[in-house]
């Protein structure tokens, strides 16, 4: 029997709709056209029945639109039905999926409905990889509207549909949650690790702990080892990453007796009696799975997946990677470098500003930010070269300026020239800037001992007090 040809036409017009798109197709399934509690209602109403949750989303939200024409209005219900699908609430046939049922359950709660949506929106339907886009346009001073951003995205491998608004539907919804403010595309970056659920503050893992033992957890797994090392090391890294304070004499009682008793680390004494070594400490894979795991997982969707790969390792391998034959392998090598480094004092990587693959794995620059007691812009660059010359340190400064950066951080795999050196303290002698440097003397000694990175990082800052000494 033949199926009647308006249900043929309904077909193609689902077909068309519903194009091949990285991005969830979302036209009329928009908070602006919709409410989202009434339309969760509709669908358990009915559920199972594609006509009637159509005709019922027709009725409810379409009926004056279209001017009056229902043939318009069929389509615009049409296209609300097709967005609901693309969004997982559900399936082809009109049955709530289980997350539709998870949404509805929270119907009466809507800041913990729209929180929920978005989560979705960011982890499972490529909404962080548009978020870090956005972000990467904003630091290059990229104006963001439609055409710019769909240009960034396809750059990324992310496409949809020509004309198609389907960033402009999540951002809608993510608005609802309050992950984007005031201006179309202006980002709430303290909203959004809510949202999201992992700020590592906030992992409910952590929350049992006191700031101590939460530190000294963050402290250890930032430094990504697996091997023992001495618990003052890691204490002098939580001490200066986060900001607080651990009693001098009974660390194994309130701090470590705590962590192996949780699972998450490994304590062993290597000597007894006065003047005892301090406790070796070593992460268990339940501190892999509930901590380290859950702070990588913050970048997927903003960067190679093989960068994520590179994270994963030790910094001995990395370095390893880095005199690697394939300019790809070494150009990642090298941005997973400056992660290393700027995960161990916990910092938030905001962009990449210039592409390792660019300039054949010899550099990237790479924006990270804190806003730990005060906000701070710090701009990385990694110079996998023998030498740092002034020229590098003056791209930098210049830089400064855009970015609206605080300190620069310049790292390199060989030797810093004592030209680059000088107008650096130059620079810093009459700006604010602050200018850290660190040679390969310091990633070796880093790579002994992560906590090393402290004492690089204050040897530089007590360097610039000297040179921005007030004379009063």
């Amino acid at each position: 029997m033949k199926k009647p040809k308006s249900e043929n036409k309904d077909k193609k017009k689902e077909k068309k709709m519903a194009q091949r798109s990285d991005l969830p197709f979302g036209s009329e399934f928009s908070p602006s056209q919709i409410e989202l509690p009434v339309l969760l209602d509709l669908a358990v109403t009915h559920e199972g029945d594609v006509k009637a949750l159509q005709a019922a989303i027709q009725a409810h939200f379409f009926s004056a639109h279209g001017g009056g024409n229902e043939k318009n209005q069929k389509t615009l219900a049409m296209s609300c039905r097709l967005g609901m699908k693309a969004y997982v609430l559900i399936d082809e046939n009109a049955n709530l999926t289980d997350f539709g049922r998870k949404l509805h359950a929270l119907k009466n709660d809507e800041p913990k409905l729209y929180e929920t949506l978005a989560r979705h929106i960011l982890l499972n339907l490529k909404g962080m990889a548009m978020i870090q886009c956005i972000r990467d346009m904003t630091v290059a001073g990229e104006m963001v509207n439609l055409t710019s951003l769909r240009d960034g995205l396809a750059e990324r491998g992310i496409h949809y549909p020509s004309g198609g608004k389907h960033p402009s539907m999540m951002r809608l919804w993510l608005e609802k949650a309050g992950v984007f403010v005031g201006d179309r595309w202006q980002i709430d970056e303290l909203r959004l690790p809510v949202v999201l659920g992992t700020n590592p503050a906030d992992f409910g893992v952590l929350s049992r702990f006191t700031s101590e033992q939460r530190a000294f957890l963050l402290a250890l797994a930032n430094t990504n080892v697996s091997d023992p090392q001495p618990a003052n090391e890691i204490v002098k890294l939580a001490v200066a990453t986060y900001g607080v304070k651990f009693p001098e004499k009974s660390l194994p009682k309130p701090v470590l007796k705590t962590l192996v008793e949780a699972g998450y680390i490994t304590a062993t004494k290597t000597t007894v009696g006065r003047g005892a070594k301090p406790f070796m400490v070593a992460p268990t894979s339940k501190l892999v799975a509930d901590v380290v795991t859950p702070l990588l997982d913050q970048l997927k969707d903003q960067t190679d997946p093989k960068l994520l790969d590179l994270l994963r390792k030790p910094l001995t391998e990395i370095l390893v990677e880095l005199d690697s034959e394939d300019r790809y392998i070494g150009g990642l090598a090298l941005e997973a470098l400056a992660f290393k480094l700027m995960r161990l004092l916990d910092m938030n990587y905001v962009a990449t500003r210039l592409r390792a693959q660019a300039t054949g794995g010899a550099e990237v620059d790479l924006v990270f930010e804190s806003a730990r007691l005060v906000f701070s812009r710090w701009q990385v660059q990694c110079k996998n070269t023998s030498r740092v010359s002034l020229d590098d340190v003056a791209k930098e400064v210049g830089l400064t300026h855009l970015l609206k950066s605080n300190v620069i951080v310049i790292v390199s795999t060989g030797d810093i020239g004592p030209e680059a050196r000088r107008y650096a303290n130059k620079i810093m002698a009459e700006s604010n800037l602050c200018i850290v440097m660190i040679d390969l003397t310091d990633l070796d000694s880093i790579r002994e001992n992560p906590a090393h990175i402290i004492d690089a990082f204050n040897r530089e800052a007590h360097h610039t007090m000297t040179l921005k000494k007030l004379e009063l």
